[in-house]
């Protein structure tokens, strides 16, 4: 078969020949026909992830770890667990049967993969303690996860919700998804806590952050209080670390703010990340949740990969 094979962790996956995969007892042979390529699987290959030690030791090794495709009689699923070297960017994988699931009628498979990006906006459920009526702030609202995350939150009765990005044209296609305000975090230091003070309202409820680092370090300033008194809580729910991998955390943002720290897999499991899946995919099939996509055929993977122009846009690779 053919498939995007890695090397060396640091090359470009390379558009080859591949020995199939043979299926075990529990497995199933899926035909791979979409691929959403993310930040995570990048800084695997290029060996900037905890985890890229594991992969490194499965080369020569095919990237990625989930995707749609179709079971042997033409079922379109989704399908993750795949099993070393065999990653889901070929044109056949195969997985155990209990990681395989059916992808809603009417859903092509390039919207289908995207919509897994979907689940993160739902963990201000999950592991945010979101009610109707809350105000939620979107860290890193431009990329793909962010503008679905924005929607989500307008789809689940957010009472306010602010959005923030480096681009103005990004911001305002934000504004026009439901975000109510947004904030510019390419300024000074000084005019982001200001305009993270400004747009806060009676407070911030739920942050979802895409980013950390430098904005989110900002953010925890913006919200310690000056003087001693009663605050409202801010739960920051940790999804990604785009702007950043660290950043220091004063004692006092933990102690007088009243901020929480809870990671995004707090509350998630099969079951809560299926019924998300599904409620983003009936949404997306009736057109009240949309993005953008940038399909590429596989045989175009090593230009693709290192796409970074892609404008709010999510990459999948079209394996079939």
């Amino acid at each position: 078969m053919k498939a995007a094979v890695v090397h060396e962790i640091g090359n470009l996956p390379r558009y080859e020949d591949f020995p199939d995969p043979i299926p075990g007892d529990g497995e199933v042979m899926i035909d791979v026909k979409a691929v959403a390529v993310e930040n995570l699987d990048r800084e695997i290959v290029a060996g900037h992830h905890f985890s890229s030690g594991a992969f490194a030791q499965a080369l020569p090794a095919i990237p990625c770890f989930d995707g749609v495709g179709t079971l042997q009689d033409g079922t379109l699923v989704g399908f993750g667990g795949v099993r070393p070297p065999y990653g889901a960017l070929a044109q056949r994988v195969v997985v155990a049967e209990e990681h395989v699931s059916p992808v809603p009628d009417g859903l092509e498979p390039a919207v289908a993969v995207v919509l897994a990006s979907a689940v993160t906006g739902f963990t201000i459920s999950t592991a945010g303690d979101f009610e109707p009526g809350k105000t939620v702030l979107v860290q890193g609202a431009t990329g793909v996860a962010g503008r679905l995350a924005v929607q989500i939150a307008r789809k689940l009765g957010a009472g306010r919700i602010v959005a923030t990005g480096r681009r103005e044209d990004a911001l305002r296609e934000a504004a026009l998804l439901g975000a109510d305000a947004t904030i510019n975090t390419a300024v000074s230091d000084e005019e982001l806590v200001a305009a993270f003070r400004e747009h806060s309202g009676d407070g911030y409820d739920i942050v979802l952050d895409f980013l950390w680092g430098r904005p989110t370090e900002l953010l925890l300033h913006a919200l310690t209080p000056e003087e001693l008194g009663f605050v409202k809580p801010t739960r920051i729910v940790q999804v990604g670390s785009s702007a950043g991998e660290s950043l220091t955390v004063p004692a006092a943002a933990v102690r007088t703010s009243g901020v929480e720290l809870v990671g995004a897999t707090k509350g998630l499991g099969p079951e809560s990340m299926a019924a998300a899946y599904k409620r983003a995919a009936g949404w997306a099939h009736d057109g009240e949740l949309v993005f953008n996509i940038e399909r590429v055929p596989l045989s175009q993977i090593e230009s693709a990969w290192t796409c970074t122009d892609l404008a709010g846009k999510r990459l999948v690779v079209i394996a079939g």
